[in-house]
């Protein structure tokens, strides 16, 4: 297309700015139609990046937002590494997950290339998808390593492809160290075909309106971005605040897990210090600086500008300091594989923190962890190892004008979807018997938290192994402003006579017989602001969609429901009164 000269002007920088947002939604609709593994292309667990000559983001999907805060990070390290810009060339593809450089477990596996215009190196495309296997000790990613080395193979920056020729020893050797080698391969060349949609669809913008213009457009819209936040963040009251919680266990000891962050609003900029924190766990819940970054940055984001893109503008004005050697700035040989867990909760704290400060702005906490269950094991049908992944959804915390939202996926996770029960028990010798809202699981509040679920699963053969990795029990999603805790999560599971036979949280290769049920219960989100304030209406809406019980309704917001349905006005006082 012949390029066409525009006069810089805000219809041109809106153009330009949604057709790089545009760019990278196709380089993610790319990476789901190729990848082989339902883990990304049903539930979505990657994201996708266009970022300039100087890593400054042009344009990101929506995905996993941990996965958004870090990429170019990635990618400058990779940079470092080679010595500079100058070491790229055109039709370069690279790949790495060491968790010391990207801040994930080894299964995120990262691929980038540089993208070449007119000779000229303009900017790189990137993605990250979660792998179901690459090579750990257990299937998919162990829930008790105590070193990186047992959690698989480990990638610094590696060359892919050399000037558009692929290195099929480097492919073949990575793909071999998975127990899913098919699905290994898939998915790295679904990665592949990703960055280079996007290297395309940028070019095509270039093309349209000319490298200086888009240049110029990009500056705008930092400049707008940057100057969005600090709007908000004007009206943040200036001062320090703190707040700290305990995530369960560490997946090795059963000893908490401590995390202490203190927030200072100053000068129109927002400083997050998390001394105080504990040193390296035992366990795997450690994770890279690069992780620790991205997590305080979607905080922010979830209170300064929650609806608008990332751009090469946005979090100028937030700055992360923590010691060295924490679990949130782990080194070898720390194990990382759960490293979200002490993330989610860090989210949940810088809300806590600003309670206060800001009411209206932040919400109670949420159920917490991406509540991750595994089955594997080998299918009698056909003698091959099968696996499934899932992250179970759970309660969101209160808000000041509205309750907390339903059965949703934890705040790490972000664009997650549910994998759907077809295609779970297609490729998984097990059915999902139940799959229903936990009644009574909220926490109660003026406006009460959301629900969580419970997903009930029965074995079809023997010897499965269960892996499962469920948190925030014993530091469950507080209330506030008044609010109450919600409740706790647990594992049930039964024999094929219905019998309990075991209840845990965190498990490696538990095994299953055939007919024994494993039943899920998440969490709820915590309430805002005195239960016994709700609106008697509202609690006695929830107790006819079967969210919360008679009992419930009365103990935990003093409301009296007859055996008609409906509420008992008299005794609701009187309840009330007695608080």
């Amino acid at each position: 297309m012949k390029k066409q000269d525009f006069v810089e002007n805000p219809i041109v920088t809106e153009i330009i700015r949604n057709a790089l947002v545009s760019a990278a939604n196709e380089m993610n609709e790319s990476l789901f139609r190729s990848a082989y593994s339902p883990v990304i292309y049903e539930m979505k667990d990657c994201a996708v990046a266009i970022f300039n000559e100087k890593l400054q983001s042009l344009g990101q999907s929506q995905g996993v937002p941990l996965f958004l805060g870090n990429l170019e990070e990635s990618v400058k390290y990779a940079t470092e590494y080679f010595g500079g810009y100058d070491f790229y060339k055109e039709g370069d593809i690279f790949v790495l997950n060491d968790s010391y450089i990207t801040g994930t477990h080894v299964n995120d596996i990262t691929v980038f290339a540089p993208i070449f215009y007119e000779g000229a190196l303009v900017g790189f495309s990137a993605n990250r998808a979660h792998w179901l296997d690459v090579g750990s000790k257990d299937p998919g990613a162990p829930m008790n390593s105590t070193e990186i080395f047992q959690e698989g193979i480990r990638l610094g920056p590696i060359k892919l492809a050399d000037r558009g020729e692929f290195r099929t020893d480097i492919i073949d050797t990575i793909c071999l160290n998975s127990r899913f080698p098919r699905n290994a391969r898939g998915d790295l060349y679904a990665q592949i075909a990703a960055c280079k949609t996007g290297e395309k669809r940028f070019m095509e913008i270039l093309d349209r309106f000319s490298l200086e213009t888009v240049r110029r457009a990009t500056v705008d819209i930092f400049r707008q971005s940057e100057n969005i936040e600090r709007e908000v963040i004007a009206k943040i009251p200036e001062g320090s605040y703190t707040a700290e919680g305990f995530c369960d266990n560490d997946g090795y000891n059963d000893k908490p897990v401590h995390v202490k962050v203190a927030i200072t609003v100053e000068n129109g900029d927002i400083y997050i210090d998390l001394a105080g924190s504990s040193e390296m766990s035992e366990g795997n819940v450690n994770c890279g600086f690069a992780q620790t970054i991205s997590a305080c940055r979607l905080a922010y984001k979830m209170i300064v500008q929650p609806f608008g893109p990332v751009t090469g503008g946005s979090f100028k004005p937030l700055h992360v300091t923590a010691p060295e050697r924490t679990i949130f700035t782990a080194v070898e040989p720390a194990a990382c594989a759960w490293y979200f867990t002490h993330l989610g909760l860090l989210i949940d704290l810088i809300m806590k923190a600003l309670q206060d400060a800001i009411p209206d702005m932040v919400g109670a906490a949420h159920y917490g962890d991406s509540m991750v269950i595994y089955l594997t094991g080998y299918n009698p049908e056909n003698g091959e190892r099968f696996f499934s992944v899932e992250p179970t959804v759970g309660g969101w915390g209160a808000l000041s004008n509205k309750d907390g939202v339903d059965c949703l996926i934890n705040t790490v996770n972000g664009d997650f979807k549910n994998l759907p029960v077809e295609i779970f028990e297609n490729e998984t010798p097990a059915k999902i018997t139940r799959y229903e809202m936990r009644q009574d699981s909220e926490g109660p509040g003026k406006n009460r938290g959301g629900l969580g679920v419970i997903r009930e699963y029965e074995m079809s053969a023997d010897n499965v192994e269960l892996y499962s990795w469920f948190e925030r029990s014993k530091d469950p999603a507080w209330g506030i402003r008044g609010g109450k805790s919600a409740r706790p999560p647990i594992i049930t599971i039964k024999d094929n006579k219905g019998n309990v036979v075991d209840e845990l949280l965190k498990t490696n290769g538990y095994i299953l017989k055939k007919g024994w049920t494993v039943q899920l219960n998440t969490g709820g989100g915590g309430g805002y602001g005195e239960p016994f304030e709700r609106e008697s209406e509202k609690v006695l809406e929830d107790y006819r969609q079967g969210y919360i019980s008679r009992e419930h309704a009365r103990k935990a917001y003093g409301v009296e429901i007859s055996d008609s349905g409906e509420i008992d006005a008299e005794k609701t006082v009187i309840l009330r009164a007695e608080k």
